[in-house]
């Protein structure tokens, strides 16, 4: 028996290495397509910015159909689109008691509308996760999963207990500004003029992240300005994110972060969610292609009789008129890209390879753990070969085509964000304690 133990041991590990090696061989032998594909359904993929509209939370129009939404639960499903952070988005208004309730109250209704969504109209689909494990529990039950960030503090006012409230609605991150300057912080927008309401954060800002350190609410900077990107960075006492930003070095908006903010983020312990948002990706391409599509798509609304607008215009429209707009808004669109992609005078749209090369610049100044992905599909988003959910595959073919491991697909895909969710809530935790 003494000597048979030692054998049988032996034989176990020939075993094991001939099948690993067996395994091996045969993913090198695979093509690239057929990696992707199953390493796309093994990889839990997280998108942490998808606008949403209240109106398709009813009984009538969900997200449990096929709507013209660049996501919903079917889409998810045809593109392998696990979770979804859903965002609680108000524009910024006047600083005042009049604006801070108009906002709360477009706020609570968007907080509503997710939480029917899983609670009430599909909750057999899709659940609210409010932690890292609670999404991975419902992601290994085979349903979707749905999380919840705030694009602008606006709504908040000035009440600091705002932050607590949201955090208990289910808010897992906060951005302190949009496009333009909030009570709490100068926006991305400032650059335009070089006009600052704060010179960075506001004395309620700097209180703001503190509370958001205490309660647990990832901070968000991708909208707000350099400078206060920069103090925010300084301040906290945990782990920052930037939702939906690339790289400046790559294109020079003030939306994105330059190398000094990145090294920064890398040091804080951060991530950045690298935007499908061709504006923010390769510039040249998307003005040419913007100037193409916008004459096309006035073209096909002119033909169907519809009134058609700047996107520069869309806060000024009325509420009838930006309803109205939003209702034509899919179809135009729809109409006008099937009619490019027939003509041979249309410049090449903005795509995932442009997408994966601020991953990979990215990648190379701070490292695999601190980039990740991000559509803001529904509030913009959208490239060649990643329009909707449907097509979230293509994303991964082409990090496996670019020699990322499934390891490091997997940190791409939410790993590093939600590894960064729990060590902001483990600085919650212990906040009493400190």
């Amino acid at each position: 028996m003494k000597t048979t133990l030692p054998v049988l041991s032996l034989f176990l590990v020939l075993i094991c290495l001939i099948s690993c090696k067996q395994k091996e061989q045969s993913m090198t032998e695979s093509s690239p397509e057929e990696v992707a594909l199953e390493w796309h359904r093994e990889v839990m993929t997280v998108d942490t910015h998808v606008d949403i509209n209240v109106r398709n939370f009813s009984d009538s129009a969900n997200y449990t159909q096929r709507l013209n939404t660049q996501v919903n639960l079917p889409k998810m499903n045809e593109g392998g689109l696990d979770v979804a952070w859903f965002i609680v988005y108000t524009g910024q208004d006047s600083l005042n008691a009049a604006g801070y309730e108009k906002a709360s109250a477009n706020a609570m209704a968007k907080f509503e509308a997710i939480h029917r969504l899983c609670e009430e109209i599909a909750p057999e689909q899709i659940g609210l996760a409010m932690t890292a494990a609670e999404a991975r529990e419902i992601y290994e039950s085979g349903r979707k999963v749905a999380m919840i960030g705030v694009e602008n503090a606006y709504p908040m006012a000035e009440d600091l207990s705002n932050f607590k409230k949201y955090h208990d609605m289910g808010a897992r991150y906060v951005s302190l500004a949009h496009n333009g300057h909030s009570q709490f912080s100068d926006s991305n927008t400032g650059e335009a003029d070089s006009v600052w309401l704060h010179n960075g954060l506001s004395d309620l800002g700097k209180e703001a992240v503190n509370e958001m350190n205490k309660v647990g609410i990832m901070i968000d900077i991708s909208h707000p300005s350099r400078e206060a990107v920069m103090q925010m960075l300084e301040l906290s006492k945990a782990p920052i994110i930037a939702s939906h930003s690339s790289a400046r070095a790559l294109c020079n908006h003030s939306r994105n972060l330059d190398n000094e903010q990145l090294l920064r983020l890398k040091e804080n312990g951060g991530v950045v969610q690298t935007v499908a948002f061709s504006a923010y990706l390769n510039t040249e391409k998307h003005e040419a292609r913007a100037a193409y599509m916008k004459t096309l798509r006035e073209e096909v609304a002119d033909s169907l009789g519809i009134s058609w607008y700047d996107r520069s215009a869309f806060r000024n429209l009325s509420d009838a008129e930006r309803e109205a707009y939003m209702e034509n808004y899919y179809k135009v669109l729809s109409i006008a890209d099937g009619l490019a992609e027939n003509r041979n005078d249309a410049p090449p749209a903005v795509d995932v390879a442009d997408f994966v090369d601020h991953i990979d610049y990215m990648v190379e100044l701070i490292g695999i753990d601190h980039v990740g992905i991000s559509s803001d599909f529904d509030g913009g988003g959208g490239i060649q070969g990643w329009s909707d959910a449907s097509e979230t595959q293509n994303v991964t073919l082409e990090l496996v085509k670019r020699g990322y491991t499934k390891a490091e697909i997997s940190k791409l895909w939410g790993g590093n964000l939600l590894r960064v969710l729990d060590e902001v809530q483990e600085v919650a935790a212990s906040w009493d304690q400190d």
